[in-house]
């Protein structure tokens, strides 16, 4: 289940020294000035920022900002079309062809209790039935999210607003990934592993959200140590993720980044906004850059 937890809050943690950094100023090896990098939390607001410690200095700081992805390049109709389309399941294939009878019981009961209605409502029906069961996953997630968060809006987003006030400043934007890449790596899952996603889930909602709502209260505490202690809970439960899911979701693209990070930093003081997933751990970005031999140190003010 820390996969769902990974898709719907898109953010998660491992071991940690620190408990109050999510903004981190990168040095040495040659860098004429620092370079920074801050956690987020894909769905805080982004007047978030404006709590989190050093964070005017790295802005003030640097000369262009990277992100998971150039968001303005996301924000493209082709690209959003492009996305729809990944959510959706193939011709001919429906979410209630995929699961049996008391599969489907069990969701549709659980699609009342949180969207208000379920696939026996054929309205309903039409707009759900052919999506993938993991863009159905994020969407009940999210849609709980909402319910907890009344003030949640999506088009003031802390990843969108460090993009926008770079270029509000004429500074560069740049994107680790593509809108493909990315695609690829949320919704180019076997159905079968899909719908064990879903179903798990499914069968373990109050929990799910539970952790999710602890870890969005860690989050907001800047404390990622707190956050690994509920992921490590969530761990041992009967439907985990798999190590290939963490490798695809988050250590693969940690190696990535940090590879493209020394030429972006060498070219211009850099501001790199990644999911708070990606700081942490031997295998995280902090981690990593060290072993690169870069100086990094949490920022306090």
């Amino acid at each position: 289940m820390k996969k769902i937890l990974l898709l719907a809050a898109l953010i998660a943690g491992f071991a940690c020294n620190t408990q109050a950094q999510i903004l981190y100023r990168i040095s040495g090896k040659g860098l004429e000035s620092p370079s920074y990098i801050v956690g987020t939390y894909h769905l805080a607001p982004s007047s978030f920022a404006d709590s989190i410690p050093g964070m005017k200095s790295a802005i003030e700081g640097t000369q262009q900002v990277c992100g998971e992805l150039d968001m303005m390049d996301a924000f493209k109709p082709e690209n959003a079309a492009r996305l729809m389309k990944a959510r959706m399941l193939p011709e001919g294939v429906t979410l209630s062809s995929l699961l049996t009878a008391e599969q489907l019981e069990r969701l549709n009961a659980l699609l009342l209790e949180v969207m208000g209605s379920n696939l026996k409502d054929e309205a309903f029906a039409a707009q759900v039935e052919n999506i993938t069961p993991v863009a159905l996953s994020t969407t009940l997630s999210l849609t709980a999210y909402m319910k907890e968060m009344p003030s949640f809006n999506p088009m003031d987003l802390i990843d969108n607003h460090f993009q926008t006030l770079a270029l509000q400043n004429d500074k560069s934007v740049k994107g680790f990934e593509t809108v493909d890449f990315q695609m690829g790596v949320l919704y180019d899952v076997p159905l079968e592993k899909q719908v064990d996603d879903l179903m798990c889930l499914v069968d373990n909602f109050e929990e799910a959200q539970k952790m999710a709502n602890r870890i969005t209260t860690a989050y907001f505490t800047q404390n990622l140590q707190q956050i690994d202690e509920v992921l490590e809970e969530e761990s041992e439960m009967n439907c985990g993720t798999t190590e290939e899911d963490e490798e695809t979701l988050i250590y693969n693209r940690n190696r990535n980044w940090v590879e493209m990070m020394p030429e972006m930093m060498a070219e211009q003081p850099t501001l790199f906004v990644v999911g708070a997933a990606h700081l942490c751990g031997e295998k995280g970005v902090l981690k990593l850059l060290e072993g690169a031999g870069y100086t990094v140190e949490g920022m306090k003010e």
